[in-house]
C-alpha cells in the first residue's frame, strides 16, 4: 500500500472527534423512538424497527461502501459518503411517513459507515507498537459519540421536537466536511488492479480463511446486541411508571451512561500488553452483571442505580470492541479495510437484531426479559471463548 504521512497527536485527535460525529447520526433516533412512532405512523411493537433499519444500513454499507477503502483514495471516500448523509438527514427532518422515514433510516446508516474508513485509516497512521493505543483513542472518540448521540437527541427534541436534532446534525456534517478536506491526510491504497467485483467476491474467503475475524466478530456481535436491546428497551422503560421521565430526564440518563466511553483509551493498553484474553473475558461478566445490577435498580425503582449499571455495560461492550479491533489491525494491512467491514458488518447485523427484538420483548414482556436476553448473550458469548481455548492464555 502507499506510505501516509507520520501522524500527528493533533490528526489522531480529529479523526477521533469526526468518528464520533459520524457515529453519533446511527443513534439519534434510538430515544426518541416513542415522539417519532406516533408522528410518522409506526405502531408501539414496531418502533424497534427504526434503530433496526439504521443498523442493517450500517452493516450493508460496511460491505457495500467500507470495503471501497482498499481501492479508493480514503479521504474522498470518507468526504463522499459525508455528501450523502447530509442529503439523508434532510429527508429524514422533512419526513411526514413512515416509509420515507424508515428508507432515510436505512440510508443513514449506510453512509454513516464512513465512520469505519476512519478508524482504519488512523490504524495506518500508526507504528505497529502504538496501534492499540491510538484505536483506542479514536474508538474512544467514537464511542464518545455513540454515548453523547442520545442525551444530545433527547435535549434538543425536548425544546425544539425532534425533527430539529436531523437538522442540527446536517449543519455539523457540512463543518465537517470542510475541517477533514482541509486536514485529513490522503491515503491512496495500493491494490494491483483490483476491482470492486473482486473486493466484494473476496469477503468469503477472507472470512472462511480468518478464525480470528470469525472469534471476534462472535464476541462483539453478542456484546453489540446486549448493548442494543438494553438502550433500546431503556428509554421505554424511563418513560413509562415507575420513572415517568420526560426527554429531558432520559437526555440525563443518557449522559450518565457516557462514562463507559473512559474504557476504551484502557482496553487499547491493556490490548498492548497482550492481555486481550483476558480483558474480554472480564468485559463479558461485566456485560452479565451490569443487567443483574439493572434488574435489581429497576425493582428498587433506583434509577441512580440504573445508571450505573449502563455505565457497566457501555464499558464492558467498548472494552471488547478496542482489543477485537485492535486484534484484527494487527493481522494483515493490505486488506485491512475488508477486514474491518466483515468484522462491523457481522457486529452491527447482530446489534440490529437486538434493537429490534428489544422493543418486542419490552411490549410484551417487560423488563425482566429485556434482562434475561442480556445475560444470556454475554454468557454465550464467554461460552465461545471458553471452548476456543481463550479465557486462560497467558499473555502475549
Amino acid at each position: 500500500m502507499s506510505s501516509v504521512p507520520t501522524s500527528s497527536s493533533g490528526v489522531i485527535r480529529m479523526i477521533a472527534c469526526a468518528a464520533g460525529m459520524v457515529v453519533a447520526n446511527i443513534y439519534y433516533a434510538q430515544p426518541l423512538i416513542a415522539l417519532i412512532g406516533p408522528d410518522i405512523g409506526l405502531a408501539p411493537a414496531w418502533l424497534g424497527s427504526i434503530v433496526m433499519l439504521t443498523q442493517l444500513g450500517y452493516g450493508c454499507g460496511m460491505i457495500g461502501l467500507v470495503s471501497l477503502a482498499d481501492i479508493v483514495e480514503n479521504r474522498l471516500l470518507v468526504l463522499a459518503a459525508l455528501a450523502g448523509l447530509c442529503i439523508t438527514l434532510l429527508a429524514s427532518a422533512v419526513a411526514s411517513s413512515a416509509a420515507l422515514f424508515l428508507a432515510m433510516a436505512f440510508a443513514m446508516g449506510v453512509f454513516a459507515t464512513a465512520t469505519q474508513v476512519l478508524v482504519p485509516l488512523a490504524s495506518h497512521l500508526s507504528a505497529p507498537e502504538d496501534r492499540g493505543r491510538v484505536v483506542g483513542t479514536v474508538m474512544g472518540g467514537l464511542i464518545g459519540g455513540i454515548m453523547l448521540a442520545r442525551p444530545f437527541a433527547s435535549l434538543l427534541a425536548a425544546h425544539f421536537g425532534w425533527h430539529a436534532i436531523f437538522l442540527a446534525s446536517c449543519g455539523l456534517m457540512l463543518a465537517l466536511m470542510a475541517a477533514l478536506a482541509w486536514k485529513l491526510p490522503r491515503r491512496q491504497p495500493v491494490h494491483d488492479g483490483l476491482t470492486y467485483l473482486h473486493i466484494l467476491g473476496s469477503l468469503g474467503g477472507i472470512l472462511a480463511g480468518t478464525p480470528l475475524l470469525r472469534r471476534r466478530a462472535f464476541y462483539q456481535g453478542a456484546a453489540f446486541a446486549a448493548f442494543n436491546i438494553f438502550w433500546t428497551a431503556v428509554p421505554l422503560l424511563l418513560a413509562a411508571a415507575p420513572f415517568r421521565l420526560g426527554q429531558t430526564g432520559i437526555a440525563l440518563f443518557a449522559l450518565a451512561g457516557a462514562g463507559g466511553a473512559l474504557a476504551a483509551p484502557v482496553a487499547g493498553r491493556l490490548a498492548d500488553r497482550g492481555l486481550t484474553d483476558r480483558a474480554t473475558t472480564g468485559a463479558m461478566l461485566t456485560i452479565a452483571g451490569a443487567y443483574g445490577l439493572g434488574l435489581v435498580a429497576v425493582a428498587w425503582h433506583a434509577v441512580v442505580l440504573l445508571a450505573v449499571a449502563a455505565i457497566l455495560l457501555d464499558a464492558g461492550v467498548q472494552t471488547n470492541q478496542v482489543i477485537s479491533m485492535r486484534a484484527i489491525y494487527m493481522l494483515r494491512p493490505d486488506i485491512r479495510g475488508r477486514l474491518n467491514a466483515l468484522f462491523m458488518t457481522i457486529v452491527f447485523l447482530c446489534g440490529a437484531a437486538g434493537s429490534v427484538t428489544a422493543a418486542v420483548l419490552f411490549h410484551h414482556s417487560g423488563w425482566n426479559a429485556v434482562t434475561l436476553a442480556g445475560v444470556v448473550l454475554a454468557l454465550v458469548a464467554l461460552t465461545r471463548q471458553v471452548l476456543a481455548g481463550e479465557t486462560f492464555r497467558r499473555p502475549g
